[in-house]
């Protein structure tokens, strides 16, 4: 009836290929919805490649990337179009906004442990670049901390949902 792929689409080789197999396990009038992060990124992404930056790492250049040629426009229109060109129907695409709450502490430890793309850049750094990046994250952050150190980013998602069509309609 349903399926949902809640910020997968960042994450695959081929998002189009993606899109269609949710567009294929789901039944004829089923609907399907799914999350991206947005570009321009919200200061939530923005965070982890400026604290990179400032620290001067380079993301190692064997890192998995999207081929240009698979990739889709991360806006409305963009990931909107990638739904329609797998065949759906009734497709929307809005941005959601909303404040992403964390302990610092509890944030760069995603990081530091290799989690997501920003991790893999962290974790494939020697000791000393880990501790510049650290740093500027510390720094930067400080900008988003609320009174009691609890960090506070703005961050948005594309929202996309879609009807699988029914035969002969």
């Amino acid at each position: 009836d349903a399926a949902v792929a809640n910020f997968v689409l960042n994450h695959v080789g081929d998002p189009a290929a993606a899109v269609a197999e949710l567009r294929r396990v789901v039944r004829p009038g089923g609907r399907m919805a799914v999350t991206v992060w947005p570009s321009p990124h919200p200061p939530l992404q923005r965070l982890w490649r400026e604290a990179i930056d400032a620290a001067g790492v380079s993301a190692p250049a064997d890192l998995p990337r999207l081929a240009a040629e698979r990739d889709f426009p991360r806006t409305e229109t963009g990931l909107a179009s990638l739904l329609a060109a797998a065949g759906l129907v009734d497709v929307r695409c809005t941005t959601v906004t909303w404040v992403h709450q964390a302990d610092p502490a509890d944030w760069w430890a995603g990081a530091a442990a290799g989690i997501g793309s920003v991790g893999l850049v962290v974790q494939r750094q020697p000791a000393a670049a880990r501790e510049r990046i650290r740093r500027e994250y510390v720094r930067l952050s400080a900008a988003y901390r609320d009174a009691d150190g609890t960090l506070r980013l703005p961050t948005a998602a594309l929202l996309g949902s879609a009807r699988v069509d029914r035969p002969g309609t």
